[in-house]
């Protein structure tokens, strides 16, 4: 079977060209799924998709309709995904429910130290040779409160890690995490954590109920001087709200490497366009804001995993077998 992949980066494509070689015949794609490319999948039975899809009612009943019968999306998170209408359509869709968790909770701490430390700020100096300290201070990380919000496997990789520097741990999350209290964690509620903690770190998934989990209130809670870091997904924040207290000249740092609205600018580059979207151009403008396009999952690790995951989702598809990555299963008979 030939699989069409959509959104493949160059640094993705030979490892995706690898994993398939001599199992399947696979075709990849720069471009992402959406109404516009949709009807180049016509008569592939299989496609591969980034989070960066989108993969809407009108998408699906495309695809459908030109014969596709297996969405594998090469993520964890499905919000891009409309799961009732791909039911309906017989559709079957398959994720990838586990990568490794330590891409995304070291580059969390990558962030944070970098807005901390004005990393940024003194690489651009020295660029120039201006050697000046001023506007650099840092602090330590030791002895400070780190709220985690959300402590499965990637909120608990990040936990170790601040347990590792000595920190204060709080954490909110649905059900504790075991691990993390036998590392010193205090569960306590959202609006404790929010205004205890010197550093926030966002480890949820994306779902109407923590939709602008961080709303205006919520980050009135926390203090000025805090640092927010978000490596999960975008729509956990109000940014409108964020860019308010930043205006403000709240916090002492932020570090983004997702955002609400980066369907359709992450992964591309807009350099020679530029871009219409006037939050997120505010947000780029201040100074202890640091914005990466996506890149916390971006290993050689963690993408080999997410790779290998997709070639067993086509694989059970084709032997009729059902995993836990299934998130619509293929009706009997189709």
């Amino acid at each position: 079977m030939e699989i069409l992949a959509f959104g493949v980066q160059s640094d993705e494509k030979p490892l995706i060209e690898k994993a398939f070689a001599g199992k399947h015949e696979v075709r990849c794609l720069d471009v992402f799924l959406n109404r516009d490319t949709a009807p180049i999948a016509a008569g592939y039975e299989a496609v591969s998709t980034s989070v960066n899809c989108d993969l809407g009612g009108a998408v699906l009943q495309t695809l459908a309709a030109g014969g596709t019968q297996l969405v594998a999306q090469r993520s964890t998170g499905f919000n891009n995904i409309d799961l009732d209408v791909a039911e309906r359509l017989a559709l079957r869709v398959a994720r990838v429910s586990y990568y490794s968790p330590y891409s995304v909770a070291e580059f969390a701490w990558t962030l944070a130290m970098a807005v901390n430390r004005r990393v940024i700020r003194a690489a651009s100096r020295t660029r120039d040779f201006d050697f000046r300290l001023d506007g650099l201070l840092g602090r330590d990380m030791h002895g400070r409160t780190v709220g985690v919000i959300g402590t499965g496997k990637i909120g608990e990789a990040f936990t170790r890690i601040a347990h590792g520097f000595g920190m204060k741990l709080l954490g909110w999350d649905v059900a504790e995490n075991p691990a993390c209290a036998e590392l010193g964690m205090r569960y306590v509620d959202k609006e404790r954590l929010l205004a205890e903690s010197d550093l926030v770190s966002l480890h949820v998934p994306l779902l109407p109920s923590t939709h602008h989990l961080i709303d205006k209130d919520a980050l009135a809670l926390m203090k000025d001087d805090a640092i927010l870091v978000n490596s999960s997904r975008g729509g956990l924040i109000d940014t409108s709200a964020l860019v308010g207290e930043l205006r403000a000249g709240r916090f002492l740092g932020v570090g983004l490497d997702v955002y609400e609205a980066e369907a359709g600018l992450f992964f591309l580059d807009k350099s020679l366009e530029g871009v219409d979207d006037d939050t997120l151009a505010r947000l780029v403008t201040f100074p202890n804001v640091i914005v990466t396009s996506h890149q916390a999952y971006y290993t050689e690790d963690a993408v080999g995993q997410i790779i290998d995951a997709t070639v067993e989702n086509v694989g059970d598809y084709l032997a009729g077998r059902h995993s836990d990555n299934v998130l619509v299963p293929a009706r009997p008979g189709t």
